[in-house]
């Protein structure tokens, strides 16, 4: 059943989605664009939406590890109503809600395009741009999983989706591929920047028609999009092609280009070794590989392709960590910036835990020691909060550039289904913000009547709308605000304020202040009563595996006297 399936999914994008028709076209959507004359469709709350429209060129065969190239023109009139292919990718459990099991490798190579979501009567106006870059561990997702319409209709603001390559073809560096560059940008490693770059590039030359100002652009994404997010804010070649970034349960880390390659370190699925598996060594014949074969020739982690990503080439991103940028406002674009995690992030990722879950009458997912499993994913949320929020922020302080605004957002007001529990199962989860900011309660299918029950609809609503105020807000002006909330402080060291979003019944929309810090999870977790040393030093392995780097973890498992 949906429900079930959509329960095991072990990263978020909002992929149980219900079969639709095909929507007819609308004459009043007709544009005209340099590659040729366009016409989308009127969703049912009367905003235009326009799909599938390319930003770039097919990125197969020799264009396979190259930089974007043009996009293509048209003749005729194009109807911008289906999706493009989502870019190729290996299924996991949550692609079984479409009848596709998982280790399928689907999608196509041709697939950098973005999907618009514009007000019905943004036309001849200069709304504010908000350019979403999805999630799903830069191996996985789509932009057809989010439908802006309504945040569009409701903040009068054009929401761009946009794809871009994904796993192995996002993400990959090979001396001979450097070797061959035609240009600059094809002697890279991270391509999937590149392609965030080239729809940024899009933006700015044809966002106009749509009623969008190219001069007042946002890039927001979550998870693996909020990564990216914080990637292209350390790009030098995406200068001034935005304006304001917000990064939502996002990641300042990145892979050295010498260990992507397999010169240093222990990562696995290295290009190097990819190459040996595949007994090519030549960049023509690397393009010539079989998706099939070189899918198949990486190492598999939880159903996901393991792969070195953001990745410091020296061309998109400088040969330095990610993080390190953050310490000097000459490193990075100093443009507003929110940046925000989940309470409880990693209470998605162990849900379908078999070693921490059971299944209650056989199907329904339960701890077995709830104590235990708030505690395991409590740390690790915490840890996620400090290296993406605390963290970075004070650096980006230290530096000088104040606006930067943080939230934390605490919704866990999930129903129950039997002796399933949401509330305890999820809390706040990593990715449950989303349905709140684009104002679409469809999350985990048949699922989402148990998750969004009618009793708390209308406090739901009302948050909803005044996290998409706040958002659509800072895209307007940079300055965050709404009148459902408080004023939004930025963030600063001494300070640390963060706004705290969660409905009325359980404290509102507030402000909050005091960052956490690693050697405050350490004296929490060697003190917590609820924990023995086993599981105390269980905690650190985890921890070890999702987000410390080596000297981190060393330090903190000698503190926690772990072995």
């Amino acid at each position: 059943m949906k429900s079930l399936i959509c329960l095991g999914i072990l990263l978020l994008v909002a992929a149980c989605r219900e079969k639709e028709m095909l929507p007819a076209s609308s004459p009043g959507t007709a544009r005209s664009l340099a590659q040729g004359e366009v016409v989308g469709f009127l969703a049912k709350n009367g905003a235009q939406v326009w799909r599938g429209l390319p930003f770039a060129a097919s990125t197969a065969g020799e264009n396979r590890w190259r930089g974007p190239r043009p996009a293509p023109e048209w003749q005729g009139v194009r109807e911008a109503l289906h999706f493009a292919e989502r870019c190729s990718q290996l299924t996991n459990q949550s692609d079984e809600d479409e009848g596709l099991e998982a280790g399928l490798i689907i999608g196509s190579e041709d697939c950098l395009a973005v999907d618009i979501y514009s007000p019905a009567d943004a036309q001849g106006k200069a709304l504010p741009v908000m350019v979403w870059i999805h999630g799903g561990g830069n191996v996985w997702g789509r932009s057809s999983a989010y439908d802006g319409s309504r945040l569009a209709e409701n903040e009068k603001v054009v929401v761009v989706a946009t794809q871009y390559r994904l796993g192995p073809l996002g993400w990959f560096s090979h001396p001979s591929l450097r070797e061959s560059a035609t240009t600059p940008e094809d002697a890279a490693a991270s391509f999937a920047t590149l392609d965030l770059i080239a729809a940024l590039k899009w933006v700015r030359g044809n966002i106009g028609v749509f009623g969008g100002a190219t001069d007042n652009v946002t890039v927001f994404g979550e998870s693996a999009g909020g990564h990216n997010v914080a990637a292209l804010l350390a790009s030098p070649l995406a200068e001034g092609l935005f304006h304001r970034a917000i990064i939502q349960s996002g990641s300042f880390d990145s892979t050295s280009l010498a260990a992507a390659q397999g010169f240093e370190g222990t990562l696995a699925n290295t290009s190097m070794e990819v190459a040996k598996r595949l007994g090519v060594s030549k960049a023509e014949e690397l393009r010539a590989v079989p998706l099939a074969e070189l899918f198949a020739a990486y190492e598999q982690g939880s159903g996901f392709l393991d792969v070195p990503r953001v990745i410091e080439d020296g061309v998109v991103l400088p040969a330095r960590p990610l993080r390190e940028a953050f310490a000097s406002t000459e490193t990075f674009h100093t443009v507003p910036i929110m940046v925000g995690t989940n309470r409880d992030e990693m209470k998605l990722f162990y849900a379908g835990n078999p070693e921490l879950i059971k299944k209650a009458l056989g199907f329904l997912p339960v701890p077995h020691d709830q104590e235990f499993y708030d505690a395991l994913t409590g740390y690790i949320s915490r840890l996620w909060r400090i290296r993406a929020v605390d963290q970075p922020a004070a650096m980006m302080a230290r530096a000088g550039h104040h606006a930067v605004y943080a939230y934390r957002f605490d919704w866990d007001d999930g129903g129950r289904l039997l002796s399933m529990d949401f509330k305890t199962l999820f809390g706040a989860a990593h990715g449950f913000e989303i349905p709140f900011v684009f104002n679409r309660f469809q999350y985990l299918g048949d699922a989402d009547r148990f998750l969004f029950q009618d009793r708390t609809a209308s406090e739901r609503e009302n948050l909803s709308r005044a996290m998409g105020g706040y958002w659509a807000s800072f895209a307007r002006d940079g300055l965050p605000s709404s009148p459902a909330g408080p004023p939004w402080p930025t963030y600063s060291e001494k300070g640390a304020s963060f706004l705290r979003f969660d409905t009325d019944s359980d404290g509102g929309i507030e402000v909050a202040q005091g960052a956490d810090t690693l050697e405050a999870l350490v004296v929490d977790l060697k003190g917590d009563p609820r924990l023995d040393k086993v599981q105390r030093c269980r905690i650190i392995r985890e921890m070890g595996e999702w987000m410390f780097t080596r000297p981190i973890y060393e330090t903190v498992r000698a503190a926690v006297e772990c072995r």
